[in-house]
C-alpha cells in the first residue's frame, strides 16, 4: 500500500443530505439531467449521483449544480484519477466508484472530495478500511448476497456503514434501510429509463416522494 496517510473519517461526510436515498441520474443532455434532478428534489430527495455513462455526464453535473444549488450532487462510475479530477472540475461534491483498487482509492483521496468506494467482498472492505474509510458502496448488492450478506458483514466490520446499490427498489427499500450498518440506499429505481425517455417528471417525483416517506420513517441522514 502507498505511503499516503489514512483518510480521516471526518472527511467522509457529507455524501448524503436529507433522507437516506442516493438515486442515480443517467441523462443524455444537461437539460434532461436538470429535469430529473428537479423531479427528485420535488419528491424530497436531497442528494443525487450523476453516473459517468453518457457523453454529457460532466456537463450534467455542472448544470444541476447551477440550477439546483440546494441539492447535493455527486459523480458516480468513477474509475480513474482522470475521472475523479474531471468530476471535481465539473462541480461534483462527492465521488462514488463501483469498485476499489489501491490506485483508485488514492486518486479519490487526492481529489479532496468525500467519496464512497465500491466493494463486493470482505477483502475489498478490509482494503478500504486500511485507508481509513468507514462508508462504502456495496455493489452489486443483490448479486453479492443482499441483505443476508450485509447482516453477515456487520459482525466482522462493526464500524463500517454500507450503501447497497444494485437490486434495491421500492419493494425492498425498507428492508435494506432497516439494517443498522446501512447508511443510505442507492440505485436507479427512482429514475426508470422509460420515464426519463417519456419525460414523465411527475411520475419520478411521485416515486421519490414514496421512497422519501419510507426512508424518513426508518432513518434520516444527518
Amino acid at each position: 500500500m502507498s505511503s499516503l496517510p489514512p483518510l480521516l473519517s471526518s472527511l467522509l461526510s457529507p455524501v448524503i443530505k436529507g433522507p437516506a436515498l442516493l438515486p442515480i441520474i443517467q441523462a443524455d443532455t444537461p437539460d434532461d439531467a436538470v429535469a430529473i434532478a428537479k423531479a427528485l428534489q420535488d419528491g424530497g430527495v436531497g442528494s443525487v449521483e450523476v453516473v459517468l455513462r453518457t457523453r454529457q455526464a460532466l456537463a450534467a453535473i455542472t448544470a444541476i449544480r447551477s440550477a439546483l444549488p440546494n441539492l447535493l450532487v455527486g459523480a458516480g462510475t468513477v474509475l480513474t484519477a482522470a475521472d475523479a479530477n474531471a468530476c471535481k472540475d465539473a462541480g461534483a461534491q462527492f465521488l462514488v466508484s463501483p469498485a476499489s483498487t489501491p490506485m483508485l482509492l488514492e486518486a479519490m483521496l487526492a481529489s479532496g472530495l468525500p467519496f464512497v468506494p465500491g466493494v463486493a467482498t470482505p477483502s475489498e472492505i478490509a482494503m478500504a478500511y486500511e485507508y481509513g474509510l468507514r462508508e462504502v458502496k456495496f455493489f452489486p448488492a443483490h448479486l453479492s448476497g443482499g441483505i443476508e450478506m450485509l447482516k453477515a458483514l456487520s459482525g466482522v466490520f462493526q464500524h463500517v456503514k454500507f450503501c447497497p446499490t444494485g437490486g434495491v427498489g421500492q419493494h425492498n427499500l425498507a428492508d435494506f434501510l432497516a439494517l443498522p450498518n446501512v447508511f443510505v440506499a442507492g440505485g436507479s429505481w427512482l429514475t426508470p429509463a422509460s420515464m426519463v425517455k417519456a419525460q414523465q417528471w411527475s411520475h419520478i417525483t411521485a416515486l421519490a416522494a414514496e421512497a422519501t416517506a419510507i426512508a424518513r420513517q426508518i432513518k434520516t441522514a444527518a
